[in-house]
């Protein structure tokens, strides 16, 4: 790895990892153009996740000290906003421990991300297309009840390419919340998922990491950091005015193409 991987890898990362595409799948297949392969690389793609959850967590900082203050607010605040953060965690959190090993084995490839683009480009059209208008606005509506089960939706990411934030953001639309609002508590309920899935990477592999990567995580971290912070601003903004339809279409165009240059 040099310093160019890892300002493409962070800007892959920090570009995709809130945008309903999967970063996830667009970090496998980056590092298979540019042929990385190994524990660290892998390491390395978790690792530069971080960068995009501090973009976040400094965006909407004054939300997040809301939620430490002792009090009872309804809605995602205080209290209420951190019991619906660990409601939504739990899920995958349970799953992804039990099955991380043979995700990591059998599925982290280009042909599994193919079929992961594709199945989700379709179900973005679909559910843009059959919802009616949503019932609940605002993430002073958001219920024990949403949090719950769109941490059931979110395990549906743990196949790479599905993309976290689409099965998030698709989930809390299914639920009634308009698309902002699902939005996000999307990229909230990124936060204590992915900093454990992190954690847990890096206990795992740390042991095979040399003093000399140091300088590689910290600058995939701040790429990913800075094209994080620009794409969470630019999403936003996009999905106060439009749906998520033209996401869906390029999973579907991509799906095919990845999977004929990976099998060819």
């Amino acid at each position: 790895m040099n310093l160019l991987h890892t300002l493409i890898l962070g800007v892959v990362e920090g570009l995709t990892e809130f945008l309903p595409v999967s970063s996830t799948g667009h970090l496998i297949v980056a590092s298979k153009l540019l042929r990385l392969d190994g524990a660290n690389i892998e390491s390395f793609e978790v690792f530069i996740q971080l960068g995009a959850i501090a973009a976040v967590a400094l965006i909407y900082k004054e939300k997040i000290i809301k939620l430490f203050a002792c009090n009872q607010t309804p809605g995602f605040a205080g209290h209420n906003g951190i019991l619906f953060l660990v409601l939504t965690t739990i899920p995958a959190l349970a799953l992804g421990a039990v099955t991380h090993s043979f995700i990591k084995m059998h599925l982290f490839n280009p042909v599994t991300v193919s079929f992961g683009l594709g199945l989700g480009g379709v179900a973005i059209i679909f559910i843009e297309r059959s919802l009616k208008k949503p019932s609940a606005g605002g993430m002073e509506n958001l219920t024990k009840r949403h949090a719950f089960l769109i941490g059931l939706f979110q395990c549906l990411a743990l196949w790479p390419g599905i993309s976290r934030s689409a099965s998030t953001i698709l989930g809390g639309m299914i639920l009634g919340l308009d698309r902002k609002t699902a939005t996000e508590y999307s990229f909230f309920a990124a936060i204590p998922v992915m900093c454990a899935a992190a954690t847990l990477d890096l206990l795992k592999s740390y042991r095979s990491l040399a003093r000399a990567d140091l300088l590689f995580f910290l600058s995939g971290f701040i790429f990913s950091f800075v094209s994080a912070w620009i794409a969470v601003r630019w999403f936003i903004q996009l999905v106060s005015r439009r749906n998520l339809s033209p996401f869906g279409w390029y999973r579907i165009v991509m799906a095919p193409v990845l999977f004929w240059f990976f099998t060819r």
